[in-house]
Formats: C-alpha cells, structure tokens, sequence
C-alpha cells in the first residue's frame, strides 16, 4: 500500500488522505518536515543526497527532511525522521522550532515546519539517505548554489528565511 500522507487545505486542516506514489500527489497539499543541526560556530550541516534517491539525486540538502505521514504531527515526524536520517534522539538534543510556513504564501513547496537542533558533531547519517556532508556557514550554503551546485528545491529559501541569508 506504501506510505499515506495527510491531505491539507489552505489553511493546513486535514482534508484527506492520498498514497506516495499517487500520481496525483501535490506537495502544496501536503506536510513536511526540515531541520537544520547547528553547531556552535553557526555553521550548517548540510548533506549531499543518495545518487540513488529519484529526487534531486546527488543534490545539497537540509540536515533532516521528509513527509509527515498519515496521522502523524508535525513533531512526530520531525523525531521520526531525525532518528531515521541522522541517528539523533532528540530527547537527548538540544533543538527548538524555527518556522512554520505555507505553499500559499511563500514560494516553498508545502506545509512545512522547520526545526533547529544544535550540536557540534558531525552525525552517523542514514547512507541511504546522504553520501557525506559538511559543516557550511549558510552564506556558504548560498554561494555554493549562486555557483550552480545541484540543491534539493527548498533549501536556499529555507536558509534565506531562518538565517537571512549572511555569514
């Protein structure tokens, strides 16, 4: 059956439900998570996707992102997607909600709302998910997309909106 996701109306209320795969799938419509980790220098870890992954292969992407599933809540699945991506426990962490934003009236994809959590080690990523990554600055992360480097569709605004875009 695969993974269901929660469909949302404008003003982000559950409206139904559509599978993954669906074909008629549009993000707008949906819940997603991000999350950057920070370290104490303010720089961002910011991981190269899996060549395997159908989406933005080999791209930069947020430290932790996915869809939030059917049923859950925004922060359920920001703990279920930061356990499965970088190994963290945030019971254990530091971390605080940064933003929540909307598809209709921003440019980002979806319902999403946007976590930080702060720490100083590089983490045990998912090698199904990341290749590696590196610790940026996020006027660093900017500059490696303004020189073309392949990126995952959110995150520049992302960075530009929690961090002002600056070193």
């Amino acid at each position: 059956m695969g993974e269901r996701l929660d469909v949302v109306n404008e003003r982000d209320e559950v409206v139904g439900q559509i599978s993954r795969a669906d074909p008629a799938l549009r993000w707008r419509d949906v819940r997603v998570v991000n999350a950057f980790l920070r370290n104490q220098h303010g720089e961002l870890w910011i991981p190269r996707r899996n060549p395997s992954k159908i989406l933005y292969p080999n791209a930069l992407d947020v430290s932790v992102g996915g869809a939030v599933q059917s049923g859950e809540t925004y922060e359920q699945a920001f703990r279920r997607e930061t356990r499965e991506e970088v190994g963290l426990n945030l019971n254990e962490v530091e971390w605080r909600e940064l933003a929540a934003f909307s598809p209709h009236q921003t440019g980002l994809s979806s319902f999403m709302r946007v976590y930080e959590i702060r720490s100083d080690v590089t983490p045990a990523y998912n090698p199904d998910d990341f290749t590696g990554g590196e610790w940026l600055t996020p006027g660093q992360v900017l500059a490696r997309i303004a020189e073309g480097e392949a990126v995952k569709g959110d995150l520049a605004e992302l960075v530009r909106r929690c961090y002002g875009g600056v070193e």
